[in-house]
């Protein structure tokens, strides 16, 4: 059979990881199985201006065979620095003028928030580059479920969903990581966090993350909290002071390897998620899934099967006994806690594998 190339296009890489080129390195390797050859490029237009990137696509979109699809990844911060992505139309427009096959990958589905004049105007250019996009593709990807986009037309018949993956090195067979409830010390549960958000929303997840430990340490006792990823060590000096007087030992990490991002989840009991609300695009929380764990996280606009079948358990937004009440009862657990981790590794392998995703695309892509 022969191996087709298709080409994953990218704009402005993010900074200190980019999770959006991570999904097309593990989707590249997945789709390899199906004969498919996955070419990571950019639109460097951040260093090279829009005039010269375009024009460069467009001899490169010119040189490939006619049909040759393109993957084109969209994040509203990959197309531009405020969250403005109007030129990202003429990116479709160059690749349509070239006779390539274009399916769109939306990693944000949603235009952003805000009740600033500016904000407004940002959503409704976002939404109408979104429509565009839908309309221009032949194949236009979602990271969550279709029912959930508010703005998608109706009749969309060229939009499919495809979750994310966890962007790490999770055995192939998912079954092999031990469940959950057997794998710390019983006098030491461990509680991994992984990742914070930067800014006044990080300062408030550390408090929720505070609050809960706080209520758990209480009536467990001795307890591990594990964090680390984005923002991990900005957040630390705040949480040594939040546990100072607690049965708490802390670990502080920032951005990890791939492998070591592994061993954390692994060797941990629980996945506490309080950056916003879980949903099948949050790489973050999927980690935690493949890695066999039970997920804490809170419920929004966005949840919904398949997420929901895996082991998680959804607390309403900024709940905080709630969140105190489901920590303790997790960790308290050990038969609820292997119930979960179950959960997890079988929606892993049905929904967030590499190899589940890579079918699902492979058949998109032909």
């Amino acid at each position: 059979m022969t191996t087709r190339r298709v080409i994953a296009l990218l704009g402005k890489r993010d900074a200190p990881t980019d999770a959006v080129e991570e999904y097309c390195r593990y989707l590249g390797r997945a789709l390899a199985q199906h004969e498919i050859s996955l070419e990571l490029r950019r639109v460097p237009w951040d260093s090279r201006g829009w005039s010269e990137s375009l024009k460069d696509l467009r001899l490169q979109a010119q040189s490939l065979p006619p049909y040759t699809w393109f993957l084109v990844q969209y994040t509203a911060l990959a197309w531009s620095t405020r969250g403005f992505p109007f030129q990202f139309l003429r990116v479709l427009k160059v690749l349509r003028a070239s006779n390539a096959c274009i399916a769109v990958v939306f990693h944000d589905v949603e235009p952003f928030p805000g009740s600033r004049l500016v904000d407004r105007f940002r959503r409704a250019l976002q939404t109408h580059v979104m429509r565009r996009a839908v309309a221009v593709a032949n194949r236009a990807v979602f990271t969550v479920p279709l029912e959930k986009i508010s703005w998608l037309p109706a009749g969309a018949s060229n939009a499919v969903f495809v979750p994310v993956g966890p962007n790490l090195p999770v055995p192939s067979n998912p079954y092999a990581v031990p469940p959950a409830a057997s794998r710390s010390d019983v006098s030491a549960p461990v509680v991994a966090v992984f990742g914070i958000t930067g800014g006044s929303a990080g300062v408030h997840e550390t408090q929720l993350i505070l609050a809960s430990i706080r209520a758990a340490a209480q009536k467990l006792g001795k307890l591990h909290l594990c964090v680390f990823g984005r923002n991990a060590d900005s957040a630390g000096p705040a949480l040594r002071e939040g546990i100072r007087d607690l049965p708490v030992d802390l670990s502080v990490e920032g951005v990890l390897e791939e492998a070591r991002v592994v061993e954390r989840l692994s060797t941990s009991d629980v996945l506490l998620f309080v950056r916003g609300a879980i949903s099948s695009r949050r790489s973050s929380a999927i980690a935690g899934i493949a890695c066999g764990l039970p997920v804490i996280a809170f419920a929004g606009s966005e949840t919904a099967a398949p997420i929901t079948d895996a082991g998680v358990v959804l607390v309403p937004s900024d709940n905080q006994d709630e969140l105190n009440a489901t920590l303790l009862r997790v960790l308290s657990d050990p038969t609820y806690r292997t119930e979960l981790s179950t959960r997890s590794l079988r929606a892993f392998a049905e929904h967030f594998s590499w190899r589940s995703i890579a079918i699902r695309l492979a058949a998109l892509l032909k």
